[in-house]
């Protein structure tokens, strides 16, 4: 039994991927700026060093080191980019990739000391395929993709793992807020019917490669960007 965190693990794809690393045995702890979800609920602003700081504290203090990771926390954004505002841009690369800094630099001493470590960082699918409207929101996931790819390298030899899951198309709340707001380029049934297995995603989909990359099993797996999108992307 390791000790997990879930950042964003209060809703949505992050609550799912908490619920099934709990139900696989771990002690999880969430950090949301909303706590919920299983197992340890902690209220953190991932942007903010001083609250990752304390909220893992607290964590340890509970649970003990932190052996995994799994950085949920993320915010969308539609805008034109010519409208675009420097200040809508920081914001969104805050949480989407400044939040993953922060969060995992909070537990790698941990995870060094232990000479074992499983970090996976939740992307997106724009990443790969580009959106309109998201210049701001692409940007920053590729950059997780990015970072990610650096961090295996540097970390593999500790026994640390990085690796990253962008989704394709996951029916969250997020999502239907989007499709409320006629941001998708259609319905969601409409992106069904171009998806080739045919449905919508579900945040378990996600939480089931998560629980596979935390794995001792896939300890030779890291570096490696893990679509889960139904075929969208290939």
């Amino acid at each position: 039994m390791k000790t997990a965190v879930v950042t964003g693990g209060g809703s949505g794809i992050g609550l799912a991927i908490a619920e099934r690393l709990s139900a696989d045995g771990h002690h999880v702890a969430t950090l949301d700026l909303k706590p919920a979800g299983p197992g340890f609920a902690q209220a953190a602003d991932v942007t903010d060093r001083a609250q990752v700081d304390l909220a893992l504290a607290a964590v340890r203090e509970r649970h003990g080191p932190i052996a995994i990771l799994v950085n949920a926390a993320g915010m969308d954004g539609f805008k034109r980019f010519t409208r675009l505002e420097f200040a809508d841009w920081q914001r969104v690369i805050d949480v989407n990739l400044n939040g993953v800094f922060h969060c995992v630099q909070a537990v790698l001493p941990d995870m060094l000391e232990a000479g074992w470590g499983r970090i996976v960082n939740i992307s997106s699918s724009s990443a790969q395929s580009g959106q309109q409207l998201m210049a701001h929101y692409v940007a920053a996931k590729s950059a997780v993709n990015g970072l990610t790819k650096a961090l295996a390298l540097e970390f593999g030899p500790a026994g640390i793992t990085v690796n990253a899951v962008p989704p394709g198309f996951i029916d969250t709340p997020m999502l239907r807020r989007a499709e409320e707001r006629e941001r998708l380029g259609g319905t969601v049934e409409d992106h069904i019917q171009r998806t080739p297995v045919r449905r919508v995603g579900r945040p378990e989909d996600i939480a089931a490669a998560c629980s596979f990359l935390v794995s001792e099993e896939a300890g030779y797996i890291t570096g490696q960007i893990l679509g889960v999108n139904g075929g969208r992307n290939t």
